[in-house]
Parts: C-alpha cells; structure tokens; sequence
C-alpha cells in the first residue's frame, strides 16, 4: 500500500496535525512520485514562464534567470566532476554544507540530525517540503500578496487554508504584524526578502519583531533567494544560529547563475530541518554541489555581479521613470511596472515583439513582471516597451 511508504513515525505525526487517511495517500503519492506531482518541483510554475518554440533571436526576462551563468571557478568545478558522475558522491553535498555553515555562522555536522545546514536541489524543493512538514488542515500557510506562489499552491494540495496578507502601502515591504496576527494556528508564515516579484525588501528589524511576535507554534520560512541581490536586506542566518523558529532559504539560483543546475539549502534549527527531511530522499546532483561550493568560495563573485545587476536595473528605471512609467523600485534582478491596461494584453504585446516578460498577479492585474536581463536585452526591452506602452 502507498501509506507503507510512510513510516508509523510519519504517519503519528501527521495524524497529530489533523490529516486524515486521505492526507496520508496524498503524501505517499508525493513520496512515491516526487516530481510527476502538481506542485513539486516547480511544475505548475514553470507552466507560466516556459515558451514553446521561442525564437532563437527572443529577450528572455521572464523568469528571474541570471545570464551570466555560472561562475569560472564554478564552471571549473564542474566540468572536473562530470567523469566521476557515475558515483553518488555524497561527500560533496556535505562540503558544500559545511562551507555554507562556515560562512553563516551557524554549526554544521555530518550527521544531518545534529546540523544547522541541509541542501536541496534549489529552494523551491525545501520549500515544498517544509509546507508538508509544518501546514495541514488545521495550521495554514500565511503569505503576502502578490507572493511566490509554489508555497501556496503546495498548501492547497494537501489541503491546508492559504492567509494571503496585502504588502505594505507605499514601500511594498512585507506587512510582518499583519502576518502575524492573520491567524493564531498559523503552521508557516512565509517571507521572501528581497520579495518576489517586486524585489522589495523587510527591513532587519521587522523580520526581528516578527520572529519574536509571530503565534505559538508556527514557522517563519525566510526565502532570501535574492539577498545577495540587494544593497540593504540582511541576511537572517544570525536567527537560526539563535534557535529560533525559523527557517531560512537559500538558492543558487539567482545571482549565482545556476538555475538549471539546481543547488540550494536550508538554514535552521537540526530540530526543525528534520522534520522537513521525513519527505526527503535520494542524492543531490554531484555537478550543482561541486558547483555551489565553488561559488561560496569564490569572493569576488557576490560584490561584482551585484554592482552588473544593479547598474542595468537602475538604467532601465531611468527609462521607466523618464517616459512616466510606473513601477516599484526593486532591490533584486526582477521588477513590477503598471501597464495600465490588463497585463496579459501588455506581455502578448510585447511577446509579438519578440520580447517576453514575466507573469501577472491576481491582486494586481495591471502589473506585469519584469526580469533584469543584460544590457543588450534590457535595451530591446526598452524599445518594444515604448511601442506596447502607448500603444
């Protein structure tokens, strides 16, 4: 039967936050099939930034990809490993733990039961994992709005409430106090910083109060896939190494240029990452851990890809705010603009231009998603931007 595929452990666990028999089913179909489900790995996302049959000329800025790719030292790494690929390699999964828990502050052991560090292939997959880990029926997933959405459509899978909680007026910040209070029995509450997708940033001192205001019980996921992008968010690894209920998550996504090689981790309480780890299994790509590392150790790559990107983010808000277009200045390698018309029209628009954009949100069905490409993208960007804007 699937449920065998749940150890009695799992299933006292899940039985004790509310789920019933069919709850279990659901959860040893995720372990049984791990990336063939709805929500895992992305799946459903990628559905709205994949294009069929993109023109080999086309500007892709439509999913927070970084250009640049990996780093020399990176790609180094990993093209020495691919011949020993034949081999699990776990070791190198651990090395790259440990050098993350070196730069961070916290400890690291190779007994995962016992560490602050565990890595993923990404920070969406420990993202899932820890809405199964901490979200049922009975503890919901509190999230701002507009928000990453794969938290919550992970939430929804297995049945547990999704609190949607509006940004900030003004500076687009997450609204911690309102997080906290949207409900007593919250099992996560989620804050990506820098956030996705207006690239705003939580100031230290709310992500403070939150950690120490938030209700009994419930998990603040801090998704920092961005941090490294941004001037003035702070890194919150100093929670975790302080035992607090938190839980941080870092991608080498972004700044790093690894996307499609998947390397992440999270950083947290041993406590709590082995929760998320009874929905865990399997080696991690030998090629992305070899390749993280080697990013980590690589110092001047976080300093000078930071200053690249922000010099083209903020020459495409100059043309933004010259030609009287609306937008939210943004700390990461993403923007929202208002198109002043429905979204989907303004990305189709541009899409025949050969340009194409990110996604719309619900809640703010004007706005439109931009990526900072290079600056040869971003110039095109500008061209057709002024012929859809008007238009």
């Amino acid at each position: 039967m699937l449920t065998q595929r749940i150890s009695p452990r799992q299933q006292r666990e899940l039985a004790d936050r509310g789920f019933t028999r069919r709850g279990f089913y659901k959860i040893a179909s995720l372990l049984a099939a791990g990336a063939s489900l709805p929500f895992y790995n992305e799946r459903a996302l990628a559905q709205l930034s994949m294009v069929h049959s993109m023109p080999p000329d086309a500007v892709k800025i439509n999913a927070n990809e970084n250009p640049m790719g990996p780093c020399a030292e990176a790609a180094e790494a990993i093209h020495a490993i691919v011949q020993k690929g034949g081999r699990y390699l776990y070791e190198e999964t651990f090395e790259m733990a440990s050098t993350l828990a070196e730069q961070e502050g916290v400890r690291f052991s190779w007994n995962p039961e016992a560490s602050y560090v565990q890595a993923f292939a990404g920070s969406s997959d420990p993202l899932h994992r820890a809405v199964l880990a901490f979200c049922s029926k009975d503890r919901p997933f509190v999230v701002a709005d507009p928000g990453y959405e794969a938290g919550a459509r992970a939430a929804k899978f297995i049945g547990a409430r999704v609190v949607t909680v509006p940004l900030v007026k003004g500076s687009a910040a997450h609204d911690v106090r309102a997080m906290a209070a949207a409900d007593p029995n919250a099992g996560l509450i989620y804050v990506c910083n820098p956030n996705n997708p207006t690239g705003t940033v939580t100031p230290r001192a709310e992500i403070e109060w939150l950690a120490a205001n938030k209700p009994a019980g419930a998990v603040i996921l801090l998704d920092e896939a961005y941090i490294h992008l941004s001037r003035s968010a702070v890194m919150s690894s100093f929670l975790a190494a302080a035992d607090r209920d938190v839980i941080i998550l870092r991608t080498f996504s972004k700044l790093y240029g690894m996307a499609g090689l998947r390397a992440g981790a999270a950083i947290g309480r041993p406590d709590l990452l082995q929760k998320m780890a009874m929905y865990t299994a399997g080696a991690l790509p030998v090629t992305a851990m070899v390749g993280a590392n080697a990013s980590l150790k690589a110092k001047r790559v976080v300093a000078e890809r930071r200053e690249i990107i922000a010099g083209i983010r903020e020459e495409t808000f100059d043309f933004l705010h010259k030609n009287n277009i609306e937008f939210i200045p943004s700390e990461a390698n993403c923007f929202m603009m208002n198109a002043r018309r429905p979204g989907k029209e303004f990305y189709e628009a541009m899409t025949r231009r050969k340009v194409y954009i990110g996604r719309v949100w619900p809640v703010w069905p004007t706005w439109v998603r931009v990526t900072v490409g290079t600056r040869d993208e971003m110039s095109k960007f500008r061209e057709a931007c002024l012929q859809c804007y008007s238009a």
